[in-house]
């Protein structure tokens, strides 16, 4: 059993970036840049990604839905 929080929501700034995500149980926002610490720190249930050639981002684990991925709940 996990007590990871889940992400539930996302918000995008004016160029359709993620900027801030919402955690299950939280009314306010939290960073993007927070939620990528929490992420590396088993805080949060998702997944870390640091590629070589570009800047770092968080995404859902890997299911059967697309309805939770982190553009879609932002409405990209």
């Amino acid at each position: 059993m996990t007590n990871k929080r889940k992400i539930v929501d996302a918000k995008a700034d004016s160029k359709g970036n993620i900027s801030a995500v919402k955690l299950e149980g939280n009314s306010n926002w939290t960073s993007i840049n927070k939620a990528k610490e929490m992420t590396k720190n088993n805080v949060v249930d998702a997944v870390y990604v640091n590629p070589s050639k570009s800047s770092d981002y968080i995404r859902q684990r890997p299911d059967k839905s697309k309805s939770n991925n982190l553009d879609d709940l932002a409405g990209l």
